[in-house]
């Protein structure tokens, strides 16, 4: 479980971290909008296309794995939204029963996100080019290190 949900915050992260990685020289200094919402993640997978010089052919397959996933994963959401009123509801009546039984339950619906979450990448991957998956794991290597940096400076000060 701990696994899976450091699984799925490292992957937000990463994403995030390309937004960052990515920044073209000479690029105004923008305030970046939240991790969250639909136009950072648009923002991101834009950087990510740039930075791997995807053809169009690419580009399209990538929108339709990604809205795909989106699709499949637009019920897991709404569930998560109950559950977190669930849990809240639970936390302030303070119903340790509940919390438990509605965390165990968040927990299972976070692991069906991160799946498939990760089966549209898995997707995604298939289609780049020997170079490009090369330089996808180049970056998803550059955003790993940034982050264990960003951990140690936490845990340091």
């Amino acid at each position: 479980m701990k696994k899976t949900l450091t699984t799925f915050a490292a992957a937000a992260a990463m994403a995030a971290g390309l937004a960052f990685a990515q920044t073209p020289e000479g690029a105004p200094n923008q305030t970046p909008a939240p991790a969250h919402t639909p136009s950072r993640r648009a923002a991101v997978r834009q950087r990510l296309m740039q930075a791997l010089n995807l053809t169009d052919s690419q580009k399209q397959q990538a929108k339709t794995i990604f809205q795909q996933a989106r699709e499949t994963t637009k019920p897991i959401r709404e569930q998560l939204k109950q559950n977190r009123e669930a849990l809240t509801a639970a936390v302030k009546a303070g119903n340790a029963g509940q919390i438990q039984q509605i965390s165990t339950a968040r927990g299972a619906l976070l692991s069906q996100m991160v799946a498939a979450h990760a089966q549209a990448r898995a997707q995604f991957y298939k289609l780049l080019t020997p170079e490009q998956k090369t330089k996808a794991d180049r970056i998803a290597a550059h955003i790993r290190a940034r982050m264990e940096q960003r951990a140690a400076r936490r845990s340091n000060g």
